[in-house]
């Protein structure tokens, strides 16, 4: 027998640090009939920030979305300064991969979200080539093909952002796509955009960077996943991981190895999104547990 999906919401906020934030907050759910499952904290003494992630059930809240943002926003948020997220996990996101020639974090993505492993919808595939529309195929989803120059760039990513929107998309995630994201599109999903890289950068940039760092004679390769900003591959991390190399790995070894890492970051990032995991603060991420 299958579990039954508990609803839930989720609040992720930060205020200035001071007694009584947790007691003030789970107060206030408990009032209105909350039974919290989850909750985590953190105080940054340096900065003088306290984080938190609190999650609780919808079976027998009093408060829906709307009387919930009212109520907190008078009665928690404004006498702490706090800035916060109310998210509601009553229904599957809707996630949007953009690709380009490689193909090995798509496949495990899609194979995620196919074996029911995250509970997701993929309405759509977005490439700035054809080379992947069999992929696209075999899993059922359509696949569209924006071909990008300078000369079209901002013209073919309108049309990208109207195509997200038409279809609901709540998270876009770069599974290896190559090509730079343009602001308009970064400003239309604001800490909803994820992507992953290698840890080569910016030592080894280009094209060939597995080539250059066995060149070199790394001793550790790893990979970053991130949301994305307008300051290229340096917004805020969600997850990294790396592996040692030895002088007997060859290129063939190194790119096996940093594809392998690319996969389990990129789907450790996006599970930490999906879950509400990540508060994003200036440029770095909050990531509960």
């Amino acid at each position: 027998m299958a579990e039954r999906r508990a609803r839930t919401a989720t609040l992720l906020m930060h205020c200035p640090d001071r007694p009584g934030v947790v007691a003030a907050v789970t107060r206030f759910l408990a009032t209105h009939g909350a039974n919290i499952v989850d909750l985590d904290q953190h105080v940054d003494r340096a900065e003088g920030v306290f984080f938190m992630r609190v999650r609780w059930e919808l079976e027998g809240f009093a408060l829906d979305a709307e009387a919930f943002k009212a109520a907190f926003r008078s009665g928690i948020a404004d006498h702490f300064d706090a800035v916060w997220q109310l998210h509601h996990q009553d229904r599957p996101l809707r996630l949007a991969l953009f690709v380009s020639k490689m193909s090995h974090c798509l496949y495990d993505l899609l194979s995620r979200w196919q074996s029911g492993e995250w509970r997701v919808e993929t309405p759509l595939i977005i490439s700035n080539h054809e080379t992947l529309r069999p992929v696209a195929q075999q899993f059922g989803i359509p696949f569209h093909c924006f071909a990008i120059s300078p000369e079209n760039k901002a013209e073919q990513e309108a049309a990208e952002i109207e195509l997200l929107e038409r279809h609901g998309i709540d998270l876009v995630v770069l599974a290896r796509y190559m090509q730079i994201v343009g602001p308009a599109l970064i400003n239309a999903f604001p800490q909803r955009i994820i992507n992953i890289h290698h840890s080569f950068l910016p030592a080894f940039a280009g094209a060939r960077p597995y080539h250059a760092a066995h060149a070199r004679g790394v001793k550790i390769i790893g990979a970053t996943s991130h949301y994305v900003t307008e300051d290229l591959d340096a917004g805020p991390i969600i997850d990294q991981d790396v592996t040692r190399i030895t002088h007997r790995d060859s290129i063939k070894a190194l790119v096996r190895k940093g594809q392998d890492l690319e996969k389990l970051v990129l789907a450790r990032g996006v599970w930490a999104h999906l879950q509400r995991q990540t508060l994003v603060y200036r440029n770095r991420t909050i990531v509960f547990s």
